[in-house]
């Protein structure tokens, strides 16, 4: 079975994405407020639970179009299962 990407292609993708990463991570200045502020503690978590909500929230919102898009609007018009239409 042949890979359907090839060693130099991803290395290509992986460039290509990090670099779109790393300019979104880069454009935007620091502001003073930003540098002046104490490091966060060893003990404080990664994620607050505001992105913890915003994440699932998101991961929510993806799910509901993709299981719309595979189960209903994937269906040709006229085809069996639509209602009101088909043989």
């Amino acid at each position: 079975q042949d890979s359907p990407l090839k060693a130099v292609q991803m290395l290509w993708v992986n460039l290509i994405m990090d670099t779109f990463a790393s300019l979104a991570l880069a454009t935007e200045p620091p502001t003073e407020a930003l540098l002046l502020r104490q490091p966060y503690g060893r003990d404080k978590p990664l994620v607050s639970p505001t992105m913890l909500k915003n994440i699932l929230g998101h991961a929510a919102y993806q799910l509901v179009v993709i299981f719309a898009l595979l189960f209903v609007g994937a269906r040709p018009r006229g085809a069996p299962g639509r209602r009101g239409e088909g043989p």
